[in-house]
């Protein structure tokens, strides 16, 4: 059975999900992007499913794109204009499509940091 792909974000500024953050997963080639997911996070930071289901994972590389400015604008919180982060791509490979890629993202309006999880 191949893998999937899921993602979740923290807003590590006001401790808590980040629900209703736009998150865009593209697939790259040498010469193309192309758009596979796009989709908000719900109130737990994560997706409803995952960006790509178990057994539909093939390597390669992707990109992952969080529309901060627009979920930090959103949240009331006050932000610098233009926002110092906006809208944050996180580039992977993949390359074993038996495995789960799990790619969260901490994030505040000054910083962020991913990692691979589980």
């Amino acid at each position: 059975m191949s893998g999937g792909l899921t993602t979740h974000v923290l807003d590590t500024a006001q401790g808590r999900p980040a629900g209703g953050m736009k998150v865009d997963l593209f697939r790259l080639n040498d010469t193309e992007r192309t758009l596979l997911a796009s989709v908000l996070t719900n109130a737990d930071g994560r997706t409803d499913a995952p960006l790509i289901a178990r057994g539909e994972l093939q390597a390669g590389v992707y990109e992952l794109v969080f529309d901060v400015a627009g979920y930090f604008a959103d949240s009331g919180l006050a932000l610098s204009q233009p926002a110092f982060l906006t809208r944050i791509p996180v580039r992977f490979g993949v390359a074993d499509t038996g495995a789960h890629y799990h790619v969260p993202l901490l994030v505040s309006p000054w910083a962020y940091s991913t990692y691979r999880g589980s």
